[in-house]
């Protein structure tokens, strides 16, 4: 483009507009003759070339050249080499037009509902004409030999682009990879050569999921069971990508996905024994079940799968819950604990497919968090395979009342990687989008979309009517034949399998089921006993009662020297002058000079779990340096920034210590940690809230996995949540972590709630975690200002012998005879009524405090008690709200009279607000609580 070949007046805005874009990114992405043109107007030597009198030039700009210099080419006429490098650009830039725009015609709707063609993937848009369509133009990737004619490069675009399989890629920075992409989709039309054994097996796996459904239809008339009729090419779908990972060196699969079509899922992938699906769906055993348990279809499970090449892959399938999309980085934490367990630094050997309904992959803020670890050193898996099983409806909300853009997968181009939208009723279409779906993240270690289009044949649950709210579109459902007699109809017209074959394959499935079912309902029937998980065989679950205690001190020499070895670093590390101060002040606490603060505890703990074995994975926001500036587990150079950790290097044969800053998010980070705990149960994985007020964004975790998966699921964890919690008047969202709804989720044992007091405490805590078997999540309640005050110390002999004391009488020992009143209290508030009382001068008070509040030793407790007499009165003191707190969990335990004895509250008043905003307001109202506490007589219950 210069001066001989000016700016044609037939070009569109928009498209100028686009390909400028795309130079400014990237001026290889565009021809030669475009960057010389774009160059010159950069330059400034557009607008010379136009300036020459006559009207102003003013309102001129790069894309509306001045009017009398515009022509159109036919009546222009250039010399001809000029105007075939402006034809070899138009097809260019028709190429291109069908790479980012080809998906918006493609045939990717099972129901058939049209899609207007947009006017650039027409040749007239371009100046072409029916001239022109015998021309022959370079077309590199489209061609082997590199040329085609226009005629052939308008057939080849439509097929590999606007048949049944629409493809986003090109916001995918990368031009090699955009590259990879063309040259495996345009050189094959974008379709694979399916053999007749693999046709056969498609239609095999067909044929198992709509036998699948019709059958416990006819079985189990009424029953939900959240039928996948409509989207059954999800089967061959997971069949072929299962055997793809497998031929790539892909030892484990783990899935997530939501109930949609689940128990087809089990049936036909993971192996579960369709008698016990049938038991389930008679509900025979009502007496296993009371009060624990769950519904059929969010059930997991686990299997060996042997692939057609005599490879065993080992599948599972996460527990879920009704809350969509919330497993998903569950199943991503389970693969990658996976994966580091066997040293599988490339990410190679799992991978993690995630299957999601299309209204809730659009809908659901957990996608967006989930995607956006994928790429992260700390959460990455090696590339994740999404699924989206696209009913074009959610529940009875249809596509344009429940998203604001035009896919449900466009939360995902927030990621380097390609969508592929698949016809879910042409299978080897889908069969191709496995393949190079898989290719890309074997060579990319990417995440990975493949939105397949289908719908729901039937309501949300099998007794709901759809036609109510959308009768237009279930009009057009019922004319749809199955998918299954679809692809069948179509390898008849192709021979080489008769409808006799077709039918013994479905006649075989009915008898399977059949003999199933029969089974089933066996007086005697016993459940096929499930794989045993070998990383589990020494833990337990269940009652604490039985579980014995252990010895959690360390040596102290042996203490000495690990800590010792934290301050030691490279020689050519250059720590930030305030760290160094810090080391030398944690050299003194090694060598005994000092007392150890609560983060030397810390350190000590992983320290010693660590070189005993025991991995350790921590996680949070600011977790390396630590909210508070206290940890400093990971160092950073002052001078060119690289990190060093040095519980990293404590001895050659210690376990592996990681510790990351996680992204800001709750829900998706801490599921991650929950998923990595169900497959490191010999490890330390911990989630540090920045403050323990914000852990409830993350509620859903917690309720639905954490508190609830041993009794719901059977499925013991181990993770624990570090939660930093305390009322020092810094508002009502940074003062509690709302310990009131963990000690409400409590019950049968199913965790363990607790309020460390002490440096020492805290070291035995973490270490009972990982020391003894007993496999329970592990809530604790962090301080804040704690973490520098005088008081809150502990010896290196506190950390040497002994264990975790759940409950720690009055280190003051105050005579019985002299106490008139004995105040319960956890956590932070004992130091403020210890230092009120010693100010007071009051030896008639006892300060026994509750380490740990869940499960609580009552006979530990009763023997604290018995010190006094029983007419002294018991106050439970706590600075939360009278509705926080540990006060109504306590209330629920005791009722008026705790082990014989009256029982009062203080603290202060109910509110719907954790804590004031005002600093002077919070001294004024911790005072009270303070002076309440120390008044004579006995104050009431207010």
């Amino acid at each position: 483009m210069n001066d001989n070949y000016p700016l044609p007046s037939d070009l569109n805005l928009a498209f100028v507009e686009g390909l400028y874009t795309e130079y400014l990114r990237d001026p290889s992405s565009v021809t030669a003759e475009w960057q010389q043109y774009f160059k010159q107007i950069a330059n400034g030597d557009y607008m010379k070339s136009y300036a020459r009198p006559g009207p102003s030039f003013e309102a001129a700009s790069i894309f509306n050249p001045p009017t009398e210099r515009r022509f159109d080419i036919e009546v222009a006429q250039p010399r001809e080499e000029g105007r075939a490098n402006t034809l070899q650009d138009r097809v260019s830039q028709l190429i291109r037009a069908y790479r980012v725009r080809g998906h918006v015609i493609a045939q990717i709707d099972p129901l058939g509902i049209p899609r207007p063609t947009p006017p650039e993937l027409e040749a007239p848009y371009y100046g072409f004409s029916e001239a022109d369509q015998d021309r022959r133009f370079s077309c590199e990737t489209l061609s082997a030999d590199g040329t085609l004619t226009l005629r052939e490069i308008l057939d080849r675009l439509r097929n590999t682009y606007c048949r049944t399989i629409g493809v986003e890629y090109m916001h995918i920075d990368d031009r090699s990879v955009r590259r990879w992409l063309q040259e495996r989709m345009e050189q094959t039309e974008n379709r694979h050569q399916i053999s007749r054994k693999e046709q056969l097996r498609i239609l095999t796996r067909l044929t198992d999921a709509v036998v699948f459904e019709e059958f416990i239809h006819k079985k189990f008339v009424g029953a939900k069971s959240f039928s996948l009729e409509g989207c059954e090419s999800l089967i061959p779908l997971l069949d072929l990508a299962i055997e793809k990972a497998a031929d790539q060196g892909v030892e484990e699969i783990v899935f997530g996905m939501a109930h949609r079509g689940r128990l087809n899922v089990l049936a036909n992938i993971m192996g579960k024994s369709a008698s016990e699906i049938f038991r389930e769906f008679a509900d025979a055993d009502p007496e296993l079940y009371t009060g624990r348990g769950d519904v059929k279809y969010h059930k997991g499970y686990s299997g060996d799968w042997k692939t057609t090449s005599k490879r065993t892959v080992h599948l599972s399938l996460c527990f879920n819950p009704s809350h969509l999309e919330f497993v998903n980085p569950v199943a991503m934490g389970r693969v990658r604990a996976k994966q580091d367990r066997v040293g599988d630094k490339e990410h190679a050997r799992g991978l993690t497919v995630l299957i999601h309904g299309d209204a809730a992959f659009a809908g659901e803020g957990v996608i967006q968090e989930t995607l956006n670890l994928s790429e992260l050193s700390g959460y990455s898996v090696g590339g994740t395979l999404h699924i989206i099983v696209n009913n074009q409806i959610g529940f009875t909300t249809s596509p344009h009342e429940g998203r604001s853009c035009t896919y449900a997968t466009d939360v995902a181009k927030m990621l380097q990687i390609p969508i592929f939208h698949v016809n879910g009723e042409d299978p080897e279409a889908v069969a191709q989008v496995v393949r190079l779906a898989l290719e890309f993240r074997q060579n990319f270690r990417r995440d990975v979309v493949i939105d397949m289009y289908g719908y729901r044949r039937l309501g949300h649950n099998e007794s709901d009517e759809p036609s109510f709210t959308q009768p237009l579109l279930y009009k057009a459902i019922e004319q749809r034949k199955p998918v299954r007699e679809g692809y069948l109809d179509y390898l008849l017209k192709l021979g080489g399998i008769t409808k006799k074959d077709a039918d013994r394959i479905a006649e075989s499935r009915q008898e399977l089921f059949e003999k199933e079912l029969t089974e089933s309902r066996t007086p005697n029937y016993k459940a096929p006993i499930p794989l045993t998980r070998k990383t589990w065989e020494p833990y337990v679950g269940g009652p604490e009662k039985g579980v014995p205690d252990v010895d959690t001190g360390v040596e102290k020499a042996r203490l000495s020297r690990i800590l010792e070895a934290q301050t030691i670093l490279p020689a050519d590390f250059h720590p930030h002058p305030k760290i160094e101060r810090f080391l030398q002040a944690r050299a003194k606490m090694a060598r005994g000079e000092h007392a150890l603060d609560w983060s030397a505890a810390e350190a000590l703990a992983f320290g010693t779990i660590a070189t005993e074995g025991f991995r350790i994975r921590m996680s949070g926001q600011d977790s390396r340096r630590g909210t508070f500036s206290h940890r400093h587990a990971v160092l950073y150079d002052y001078e060119d920034g690289h990190a060093y950790t040095p519980l990293r290097h404590l001895d050659p044969k210690q376990a592996t210590v990681e510790i990351f800053n996680s992204p800001l998010s709750e829900v998706a980070v801490l599921g991650f940690e929950y998923g990595y705990s169900l497959d490191t149960p010999n490890g330390l994985v911990l989630w540090e809230a920045q403050f323990g007020d914000f852990w409830n964004a993350a509620q859903v975790i917690v309720d639905q996995f954490i508190a609830s998966a041993e009794e719901k699921w059977k499925r013991l964890n181990g993770v624990v949540m570090l939660l930093p919690h305390g009322f020092e008047g810094q508002g009502p969202e940074h003062s509690s972590a709302r310990l009131e709804r963990f000690l409400q989720l409590a019950a049968n044992d199913n965790m363990q709630i607790t309020y460390p007091s002490t440096p020492a405490q805290y070291f035995h805590l973490l270490r009972r975690q990982v020391v003894r078997p007993w496999r329970k999540p592990l809530i604790v309640m962090t301080p804040k200002s704690l973490l520098r005050q005088a008081e809150v110390i502990s010896s290196l002999e506190d950390c040497a012998t002994g264990q975790f004391q759940r409950i720690l009488p009055d280190p003051t020992n105050p005579s019985p005879e002299q106490v008139r009143r004995i105040i319960l209290c956890t956590g932070k508030i004992y130091y403020e009524l210890h230092k009120a009382r010693e100010a007071a001068h009051r030896t008639d008070i006892a300060i026994i405090r509750l380490e740990q509040l869940f499960p609580l030793d009552q006979n530990r407790l009763r023997v604290e008690l018995d010190r006094y007499p029983k007419d002294v009165p018991v106050h439970w003191v706590q600075e939360e709200p009278e509705n926080m707190g540990a006060w109504h969990y306590m209330r629920a335990l005791f009722g008026d009279t705790i082990l014989d004895r009256r029982l009062w509250r203080i603290s202060r008043p109910a509110a719907s607000s954790p804590a004031t905003g005002s600093a002077n307001s919070h001294k004024l109202e911790q005072q009270q609580i303070l002076k309440r506490a120390l008044e004579m007589p006995a104050p009431r219950n207010s």
